[in-house]
């Protein structure tokens, strides 16, 4: 941790600790970490998740404030201005591309992991929840106080709340309940000029704006006030794989038409992997498609649905198990079933990857079957990478219902199920990289034709540089920025894009994906 000594020895250091010392309201020193601190590297390497931005040669933060009051991060905000620094926000989850801690300009970096209390009311059916927890302490605290309430956020439980929720946000629970953004009530955010609002001081398009637009465009989200939801009290779960051999591209044919007109209580994930297979002695491969599925029910009924409307797959009553909804929370993380409640809960407390490993994502969105040919093309191409997994995650139910622009994430009615693309690797070094970032691009581009079109829409949780960037200080941002954003926000860019102007005018929170500013004042 800084301290005095430290500190003074070097000018600059002392500069800032001076700065942010005479901006905050309660004491900040044992906040800071500057390079010379032991804390730094491990504080800085905790929350990073893709090994890609892990290297000796990633720009590194001048200093990190790790914030335990609000006043830390007012201070923060002020001094990076008054000092021309770049500020970069980390919740402490798992942005892909590093956005969140890595700039290519000098830059402070805000991490908010202390920041992570979550406040129950079963009374009203609502939660504060603060940025920096994570998805499994806010399931934590939820089951901890009813055993009938849940809510529709992601099944990884190491994300981390304030990026999850400011780009949308979704889960097993979203054919049933929408987004995890239907569910936002109240927010409390510090803006650029370091004024603490909530959402009645911030006004409707502000708040609109960071449910689904990215709220490191437009501020640091403090807290969330969500809207919790009914779950059964038990619910059903199984997972089903087919290979090839084993009438796979069949099956996955037959989800595609009918996994969005499913009864919304039933979701429906489908993942396809590359897997080697043994002939002699040569290695082949075939896919493997795993059926992820979370039923708001019991296994008879959820039989009878599946008799019913999606009988290719064979479901059978032996693959199906039942139990509470934070026990399912559980299996879909891979946790194996059968621990008693109390360690079931607490497993959900730790911040810790199964695994971390540099890796690229991408996403899409499809609007119309692929024909079953195509799926054996795709296959094919699967094969030949040997790397590139697909996440097939369906609509339907809520999803139709709310309209494109009631928040700032627009991908509603119309689209089928989203895909995300997955690659990782283990071995280092800049060769390795390149390959496999080139495996999973060719991957993209071969399914040009089966996705969205005009514009390709694309999932800003998943965050994806390869669309598209914007430069710092670029007299053409509004237009560098367009090529990303209407992937992202479809429609709504333009409003968002005035809400930046709005409440962000000098374009403070940049980063090579932000919300672009248009020239001159523009009035909400």
């Amino acid at each position: 941790m800084a301290s005095p000594s430290s500190s003074a020895a070097d000018p600059a250091q002392h500069k800032y600790l001076q700065c942010l010392t005479n901006h905050s309201s309660t004491p900040i020193s044992q906040a800071i970490y500057f390079p010379t601190d032991p804390l730094y590297t491990s504080t800085l390497e905790s929350n990073i998740r893709n090994l890609v931005y892990a290297s000796d040669s990633t720009p590194r933060p001048l200093f990190i404030v790790a914030a335990t009051h609000v006043s830390h991060i007012q201070s923060t905000i002020l001094c990076c201005k008054a000092h021309g620094l770049q500020l970069r926000i980390r919740s402490g989850g798992h942005d892909f591309d590093g956005l969140s801690y890595v700039s290519p300009s000098p830059f402070v970096l805000l991490d908010l992991f202390n920041l992570r209390s979550v406040t129950i009311d079963v009374e009203s059916e609502t939660a504060w929840v603060n940025s920096g927890a994570t998805l499994g302490e806010l399931y934590h605290e939820i089951a901890g106080n009813s055993k009938i309430l849940g809510f529709p956020g992601g099944v990884c439980p190491t994300v981390g709340v304030g990026g999850f929720l400011s780009g949308g946000g979704y889960g097993n629970l979203m054919r049933k309940h929408g987004l995890s953004v239907d569910n936002v009530v109240d927010a409390i955010i510090v803006d650029s000029d370091g004024r603490v609002l909530d959402r009645e001081a911030m006004g409707e398009d502000l708040f609109w704006a960071i449910n689904g637009g990215g709220g490191a465009s437009f501020g640091v989200i403090v807290s969330w006030k969500i809207r919790l939801v009914p779950v059964p009290e038990t619910v059903t779960v199984f997972r089903v794989e087919r290979t090839l051999e084993q009438g796979a591209s069949d099956v996955v044919h037959k989800w595609q038409l009918i996994a969005d007109k499913l009864h919304e209580d039933l979701f429906i994930r489908v993942v396809l992997i590359p897997v080697p297979i043994t002939s002699g002695d040569e290695e082949k491969f075939t896919i493997k498609a795993k059926f992820n599925a979370l039923f708001l029910g019991k296994t008879e009924r959820l039989m009878g649905l599946m008799d019913h409307e999606f009988p290719e797959l064979g479901l059978s009553p032996a693959d199906c198990l039942e139990m509470s909804w934070i026990e399912s929370v559980l299996f879909w993380s891979n946790y194996p079933p059968g621990l008693d409640d109390e360690n079931n809960t607490a497993a959900l407390l730790s911040r810790e990857l199964q695994s971390i490993k540099s890796g690229k994502r991408k996403s899409d969105y499809v609007v119309t079957p692929i024909p079953k040919a195509s799926l054996e093309g795709i296959w094919a191409k699967m094969m030949e990478s040997g790397k590139t997994g697909f996440v097939f995650n369906p609509y339907g139910g809520a999803m139709d219902e709310v309209p494109a622009a009631e928040t700032a994430f627009p991908h509603r009615a119309g689209n089928l199920y989203k895909i995300q693309y997955s690659i990782g690797w283990k071995e280092p070094g800049v060769e390795a990289e390149e390959k496999y970032l080139g495996d999973i691009r060719r991957m993209y581009s071969y399914m040009t034709p089966f996705v969205s079109k005009n514009p390709r829409r694309a999932y800003m949780n998943y965050r994806d540089l390869d669309i598209g960037t914007v430069k710092r200080g670029s007299k053409n941002s509004y237009a560098e920025g367009k090529v990303y954003g209407d992937k992202y926000f479809d429609g709504n860019f333009e409003r968002l894009v005035k809400v930046k102007t709005a409440v962000d005018p000098n374009y403070f929170f940049w980063n090579e994906q932000s919300v672009p500013v248009l020239p001159g004042k523009v009035e909400l």
